[in-house]
């Protein structure tokens, strides 16, 4: 080899050494550097894990949070505004395509001078709905109407699959009606409940007052519409005692409805709520109609009204002019969850056209933006997830043959829903233009329902999804015994342009997603659903009790668990989400143990197989809360905050024990007798 020859070579050599360490400098491994390591592991994991990103990435003035959703969704929202600007810049679309209707949605939205010019004229229609009403039946009529466009006075009413004859649609009616959502707002005496209630009064004065009323009128209104929420307030189940299926689902006749509140003529409600025929109705809270019944009477039309009004602004006031906008968030933004700054007003606009025109966006998304063999890999997963769960049910020592065999059964049916549907939903009927934000935002919603209510009679449509691929969350359904994951759940951040190691994939989209998911068909209220999705309880006397006491050592682990020093973690309400945690955690781990990682002890950037698991599920939860949200999610969630679905279910897990060599004394260590083993 002649000289040059070798000084090129050497060259060529040094460049590609070079190129290599260079691109390896540039991955920085986000488990090792998520971590808090003046933490210890068995003192708070969920710190340990993620308590170095937390230090580095303080939550932005503009959320009430901030880690691994936030970063995710922040890619999307960059990904749909493209998509929204594409679309909003194409002059020459053509009427009533998907792009025309995107674009025309978002430059609406974003044209803050004509929304402001139009201040309330977009809910012409429903005020003079309601200043028309003179009477208990008209009163209902307009109560129903507001309902078919997207806001939820007085009751709340749906439409979906029979629980018990999962293959045909019912009409549901159940509580609903409060301005501040939950229940307990309105009766908690703890000090910021009381703040929040009166914060409550001054904001429903200020938007009374922007809606056109005065000072001393305005005041009246809030104290009428509190008093009225109140009351509603007083009849509505607690949050935990909504998760009984059986309690909550009571089926009647729409005569045996109308004897039970005469003073609502129930068949011509459900006219007015485009519904015909309509022999019976499930009513899951019946003692709130009752309730109703009489509050229609001895509150006078005039109080109804203003209720009416209020309720009505609130359902579109981030659509509105900037004066309603803002004293909207103020309350709901700052006061309720501790957000100081609004979010730009792209972003807020890109994320309400993608909940409004999700189906025409997802589209794009999966054409666009999705990496190929997404939907492949996912699936690969999941099935992955199924198979160590049957093993797990199978060696079971606390259930009888007859119930594994009715579990497995259920377990096989579980459809796999992944990445994106087959088929999208027609939204050609939906008119959008560019003259009038919320009028947009109204058509979306009349939309959205008239397509829930036109199910109505027809047979239940399975392969039907109710999320976009674009959407990262997951949900398992009941009633066909089905988890749909979406395609953006592929995404970890800090692996951009890899794959990630089997530790992270198991770790997150096998535990904390397929696993969750796949759980929530064994939870205390799925476990009650049988393989065709039918509220039918399908255990043995014996095992049922075997399984309601281990429910219950979950509900009295998480209700130890402290928050914002003196508040408690309501085990009740959130144990279905905290058996799912706990599932979800076990069967990733237990399918990761078949990966070549884990086989052949490959260590990832100085972790064990183990250790980088349970870091990886560790960072499948990466969330800093603010305290207000933090509070404000103690009281209406049935989610635990995020440390205790890192460190609630790990505590029960003895591998992680032994992969952070954790010993009796350290604050997670549980004894023997107090670990909860379900599935």
């Amino acid at each position: 080899m002649n000289d040059f020859k070798r000084i090129v070579l050497i060259a060529i050599v040094c460049v590609s050494i070079f190129s290599c360490k260079k691109k390896e400098l540039l991955f920085s491994d986000p488990l090792l550097t998520n971590r808090d390591t003046t933490i210890n592991p068995g003192e708070d994991f969920f710190q340990y894990a993620n308590g170095g990103w937390f230090k580095n990435h303080p939550i932005p003035q503009s959320e009430k949070s901030n880690g691994i959703f936030r970063t995710i969704q922040d890619t999307i929202n960059e990904q749909v505004k493209k998509i929204c600007e594409s679309s909003a810049s194409t002059k020459d679309s053509k009427k009533g395509s998907n792009k025309q209707k995107i674009g025309d949605f978002y430059a609406s939205g974003m044209d803050s001078t004509a929304i402001d010019k139009e201040g309330l004229k977009a809910l012409d229609v429903e005020f003079k709905k309601i200043q028309s009403v003179k009477d208990i039946n008209s009163l209902l009529q307009t109560i129903a109407y507001l309902h078919t466009i997207g806001a939820n006075p007085a009751f709340s009413f749906y439409l979906g699959q029979d629980d018990k004859i999962s293959t045909k649609y019912a009409l549901f009616f159940s509580q609903g009606g409060l301005g501040l959502g939950e229940r307990d707002y309105y009766f908690n005496t703890d000090e910021r409940t009381i703040s929040i209630r009166n914060e409550y009064v001054k904001h429903l004065t200020e938007i009374m007052k922007l809606a056109g009323q005065s000072e001393s009128e305005s005041k009246k209104s809030a104290s009428v519409i509190l008093k009225l929420e109140t009351d509603l307030a007083k009849a509505s189940r607690k949050l935990e005692a909504l998760r009984d299926p059986i309690k909550n689902y009571n089926k009647m006749s729409i005569e045996q409805f109308n004897k039970t509140t005469p003073n609502i003529k129930w068949q011509e409600v459900l006219t007015a709520l485009s519904v015909q025929k309509v022999d019976s109705v499930i009513v899951g809270q019946p003692e709130f109609y009752k309730s109703l019944n009489n509050l229609v009477k001895s509150y006078s039309i005039e109080e109804w009204k203003t209720y009416l009004t209020w309720d009505v602004i609130n359902s579109f006031a981030p659509y509105l002019n900037t004066a309603i906008e803002k004293q909207n968030f103020k309350f709901f933004g700052t006061i309720m969850n501790g957000i100081t700054k609004q979010k730009p007003r792209w972003k807020r606009i890109v994320e309400q056209t993608d909940r409004s025109l999700g189906e025409l966006i997802g589209q794009v998304y999966v054409e666009e933006y999705l990496p190929k063999g997404s939907k492949e890999k996912l699936l690969e997963i999941g099935n992955n997830i199924r198979e160590v769960y049957a093993v797990h049910i199978k060696k079971l020592d606390w259930m009888s043959t007859e119930t594994k065999e009715k579990a497995l059964r259920k377990l096989n049916r579980i459809v796999m829903k992944v990445g994106y549907p087959d088929k999208w939903k027609d939204m050609s009927s939906l008119k959008i233009n560019r003259s009038s934000y919320c009028n947009n935002v109204k058509s979306s919603n009349v939309w959205s329902y008239n397509y829930m209510i036109h199910k109505f009679g027809k047979t239940v449509d399975r392969t039907e999804w109710s999320m976009q691929p674009q959407t990262y969350n997951a949900y398992y359904n009941p009633s066909n015994n089905e988890i749909v994951v979406p395609a953006c759940n592929i995404m970890v951040p800090g692996f951009e342009g890899r794959l990630p190691d089997d530790a992270v994939l198991y770790g997150i989209i096998g535990g904390s997603t397929f696993g969750h998911e796949i759980t929530h068909g064994f939870d205390d209220q799925g476990s009650q659903y049988d393989e065709n999705g039918n509220l039918n309880n399908w255990w043995t006397t014996e095992d049922l009790k075997k399984f309601k006491s281990k429910t219950r050592l979950i509900v009295n682990q998480f209700n130890t668990f402290k928050i914002l020093g003196d508040k408690h973690v309501n085990g009740d309400a959130t144990q279905g989400e905290n058996i799912a945690d706990l599932g979800g955690v076990v069967m990733g781990f237990e399918a990761f143990k078949k990966t070549e990682q884990y086989k052949k002890n490959i260590k990832v950037s100085g972790f064990t197989p183990d250790q980088r698991y349970f870091l990886a599920y560790g960072y499948a939860w990466m969330v800093n809360i603010k305290k207000e949200a933090l509070e404000s999610q103690i009281m209406s969630d049935v989610h635990a905050p995020a440390q205790f679905r890192i460190n609630g279910p790990l505590a029960n897990i003895p591998e992680f024990y032994k992969a952070f060599n954790i010993k009796k004394g350290a604050k997670m260590f549980q004894s023997d007798s107090l670990r909860v083993v379900i599935w």
